[in-house]
């Protein structure tokens, strides 16, 4: 197969680029703009803790559900069309929340809004694939970028401006974002059906052309794992190993992204706007693992290395909220948000541990839906936790027993070489 010629991002993809770019932008400060001010919500129109706990479980629940469903509308649908209706859904649900009148609606708006986070978070990826073919190493980067950057600019701002102008034009300015992601993608549809009524002709390796000749991109399909190669998937170790590592990064995170700034004030005594400035540390944390971690896999090979870090910083961030909180709580809020390395290390992991394309999708889709289901469960854990010990501390213990996970997942991960030969080597043929 001849290699795509690699072409200035922008010739010809301007409007793509600019989709791209809003879009992930808009995927993670959905997640990330509610927690920082949730204290100002409650005085406002009462949020009981146990609902506090639902919309921290929502961003995962959503997402487990709709990374399902979203391939049968891709394939109905488009991928560009559910581009637009994830962000027109978006941008009414943050408004929703904005003019919330009191808890259930709030739940009712954040639950629409995580849902079509969660079909932005499967359709993106694929429009990268198609509309960035030579340059999907650097799109991928951009993405992860972004989404890094969504983590903590909001959490950075909230407070601020929930003071300045109150928490509704706080938490409703975000859907500025996800409005703005509608134009390109509504453009570039118009521009593909133009290109597309004289004639389309079928370039090689399935690129579709336009009446000029040019690359409008490669037809997309979405592959589905058959349910005879999900099903062994419960029977190797590695599947499980690596779901257990997704669910690590991802029940931390969500986690954090919906208590941390309460748990902050309560134990170390921090003011609401130095919570919501740790919280954005904490997501700006991943930033730099999804540039490092990358390479320490394909380069390296140091696997080991990475779930050895990512325990001992995690350990010790619970270590030192639960037995020091106020003796240098940005080095307890640092440490915490380490662990996040290990969804890159995933990405790659499945990359890198599978052989046929059948065995890497349904990895994919193998740790992803057990990794969001047990984030679900961590959230509202902590809401019960705190409500049944009257403190913190054993929500934050609860998340060092879930970083212990690391170790026997490292230890297969590290030991196994790929998906298909581990089944041959118990089971026969692949």
């Amino acid at each position: 197969m001849t290699a795509t010629p690699a072409r200035p991002l922008w010739r010809g993809r301007a409007l793509a680029l600019v989709g791209v770019v809003l879009v992930a932008f808009s995927l993670r400060s959905a997640v990330a703009s509610l927690s920082p001010i949730i204290t100002e919500v409650n005085a406002d129109i009462g949020v009981p803790t146990w609902v506090v706990g639902l919309i921290g479980a929502a961003p995962p629940v959503c997402f487990a559900v709709f990374g399902i469903v979203t391939p049968a509308l891709e394939r109905r649908f488009g991928l560009e069309r559910l581009a637009v209706a994830s962000m027109v859904v978006a941008t009414v649900a943050m408004l929703g929340r904005a003019f919330a009148t009191g808890p259930g609606m709030l739940l009712i708006a954040t639950a629409v809004l995580f849902a079509a986070v969660g079909v932005g978070n499967v359709v993106l990826p694929p429009l990268i694939k198609k509309y960035f073919p030579d340059r999907t190493g650097t799109m991928t980067a951009l993405y992860s970028a972004l989404l890094a950057a969504a983590a903590f600019v909001p959490p950075l701002v909230a407070v601020p401006v929930a003071d300045a102008a109150g928490w509704r034009f706080s938490l409703g300015m975000w859907a500025v974002f996800a409005l703005a992601a509608i134009v390109p993608w509504v453009m570039q549809l118009v521009v593909n059906e133009r290109a597309a009524a004289p004639r389309q002709a079928r370039g090689p390796e399935g690129e579709v052309r336009g009446p000029e000749g040019e690359v409008r991109g490669p037809e997309l399909e979405v592959e589905e794992p058959s349910p005879r190669v999900l099903g062994r998937l419960l029977r190797i170790p590695l599947a499980w190993a690596l779901a257990a590592t997704f669910a690590v990064s991802s029940a931390s995170v969500y986690a954090c992204f919906a208590w941390l700034p309460v748990v902050l004030v309560d134990m170390a005594g921090v003011d609401h706007a130095a919570a919501g400035a740790l919280l954005s540390l904490f997501g700006a944390v991943g930033m730099p693992w999804s540039i490092l971690v990358p390479i320490a896999i394909t380069r390296w090979n140091r696997v080991g290395i990475l779930y050895a870090i990512a325990l001992v910083a995690g350990l010790s961030g619970v270590a030192g909220l639960v037995f020091a909180p106020t003796a240098a709580t940005v080095l307890w809020v640092v440490l915490l948000g380490v662990p996040q390395g290990l969804f890159p290390a995933v990405l790659v992991l499945i990359q890198r541990r599978t052989r046929t394309p059948e065995g890497a999708v349904a990895l994919s889709s193998f740790s992803q839906s057990v990794g969001y289901a047990v984030a679900a469960i961590f959230p509202l854990a902590f809401a019960v936790l705190h409500e049944a010990t009257g403190g913190w501390q054993a929500a934050i213990v609860s998340l060092g027993i879930l970083f212990l996970l690391t170790v026997p997942a490292g230890i297969v991960v590290t030991r196994t070489r790929t998906l298909e030969e581990e089944w041959e080597k118990r089971h026969g043929a692949w």
